[in-house]
């Protein structure tokens, strides 16, 4: 069986994400995060830049409570008001994985998103090992 990174043989590889993450383990969902602080309170209004860094801060902490790392993340979805969100959005993401293999990525524009202060959201999908 694969195990880690998996990019198939006619797919066009990309620097910023693999193809598919193959993992044993159980599947966890996580909530589509957003740059809200623990009140609910938007963190960065109008900055793409600060926003992301908070989506990742908070994916971070939902990670550390479950008792693993950026390793564990197989998939993200990533919705965004504007294509131009992409290279914050890309930075603070390669400083998340630093060191790890980047995960299935998909990118989504949308008309908006819970609060209209919000710039960005961000879906995880991670494997917990098995025990």
């Amino acid at each position: 069986m694969i195990s880690g990174p998996f990019n198939p043989a006619g797919l066009k590889r990309q620097s910023y994400y693999n193809h598919a993450i193959v993992r044993a383990g159980q599947p966890v969902f996580l909530t589509g995060q957003v740059a809200w602080d623990v009140e609910g309170q938007v963190v960065g209004k109008g900055d793409i830049d600060a926003q992301a860094l908070k989506i990742w801060e908070n994916i971070g902490l939902a990670l550390a409570d479950l008792g693993v790392g950026p390793q564990a993340v197989v998939k993200l979805t990533t919705y965004a008001l504007s294509r131009e969100a992409i290279p914050a959005l890309h930075r603070a993401r390669a400083a998340f994985f630093a060191g790890h293999p980047l995960p299935a990525s998909t990118f989504i524009v949308v008309a908006g998103l819970a609060d209209p202060e919000l710039l960005a959201e961000i879906d995880v999908t991670l494997i917990l090992p098995l025990n």
